[in-house]
């Protein structure tokens, strides 16, 4: 499949980038690194007349250690960097251990921790080439108004299929969102929508900049589980991040999130109050599991089925809190 016809647009600063969004705001995409826009437009699903390449942004880069704490990512840093990264692995273990399980070693030398926040969601009947979506008679996503994993509803069901924002969400990370009116700073939990088909609130004139990692989540113990069919390049169909800070024998604080099984990566709410102050047992592992099984929302947008796909959800959580409860 070929790339339709477009004009490419290479800036050097930041401010520069934001003129050009402004400009062409509504006619224009982003390439960070391009693992995933690419092969979208050779699947015409975007048509944009503008391509707006960030890769020479050398400010948008970066692993960078904050005075009073905490870690500030630029929004291009690769996910290689991030999966090596000496001082993540120490104060930040679940982002690297999200980020090793992204694709193949050469899609991460290409793929960025901005571009893994900002990941399309998926779908069977949406990531296919124009000729077959024809034969579908499109979906609400895209050219059409039917969705066909809920036949019948008025809402698209497309899952979002990120790794690293589920460990970013157990990190309470925030992201910085630039635009010409100026600069934001939004938890990334308020970022997505929970829509398949508007998946994030970011404005066609904003460019994600950078990622934080707050102070006060330095030092959790942290996991990452992943369900595909491939060891290697496949997005995930049930991903589960957990992190965990414990002291005298028992749970002092943990956080668990989901991805692939949401039409957005969400917490598991009440998995704090469940485990904090419990002793680190297989009964609460166990009720951790089935707490984030009844979190996980999966619908027909794969090959594997939803069922499946939730005990997945269950047996993973469990794993990753007795894994990491082990740890000395």
């Amino acid at each position: 499949m070929s790339l339709p016809e477009f004009k490419l647009l290479r800036p050097r600063t930041t401010e520069d980038a934001i003129a050009l969004l402004a400009e062409h705001a509504g006619n224009i995409r982003i390439l960070a690194g391009g693992t995933d826009l690419l092969p979208s437009m050779q699947q015409k699903l975007f048509e944009p007349q503008y391509v707006l390449d960030i890769r020479r942004i050398a400010e948008l880069k970066g692993i960078r250690p904050q005075p009073h704490g905490g870690i500030e990512l630029g929004a291009l840093t690769p996910l290689t960097d991030i999966e090596h990264s000496d001082v993540l692995r120490q104060h930040y273990p679940v982002l690297p251990e999200a980020a090793k399980t992204v694709a193949s070693p050469v899609l991460r030398n290409m793929g960025t921790i901005g571009g893994n926040i900002c990941l399309d969601t998926r779908c069977l009947w949406y990531n296919q080439s124009l000729q077959w979506r024809k034969s579908c008679a499109f979906c609400i996503k895209k050219d059409g108004d039917l969705c066909h994993v809920a036949p019948g509803g008025t809402k698209c069901w497309a899952v979002f299929s990120g790794d690293t924002p589920a460990a970013l969400l157990c990190l309470d990370a925030e992201i910085e969102i630039a635009s010409a009116a100026g600069v934001r700073r939004v938890r990334l939990a308020d970022f997505y929508t929970g829509l398949g088909d508007d998946y994030r609130r970011l404005r066609p004139n904003e460019l994600v900049t950078r990622v934080f990692l707050p102070a006060s989540s330095a030092g959790y113990r942290g996991a990452y589980r992943k369900l595909r069919i491939r060891g290697s390049i496949d997005y995930p169909l049930a991903g589960v991040a957990v992190v965990l800070k414990r002291s005298n024998g028992r749970i002092e604080d943990a956080r668990v999130a989901l991805t692939a099984v949401n039409p957005a990566p969400v917490l598991v709410k009440g998995a704090t109050e469940l485990l904090a102050g419990r002793p680190m047992t297989e009964e609460w592992a166990e009720a951790t599991g089935v707490l984030a099984a009844q979190t996980a929302k999966p619908l027909t947008t794969s090959a594997l089925t939803p069922e499946y796909r939730r005990e997945m959800i269950r047996v993973f959580t469990k794993r990753a809190v007795l894994a990491l409860a082990a740890e000395t």
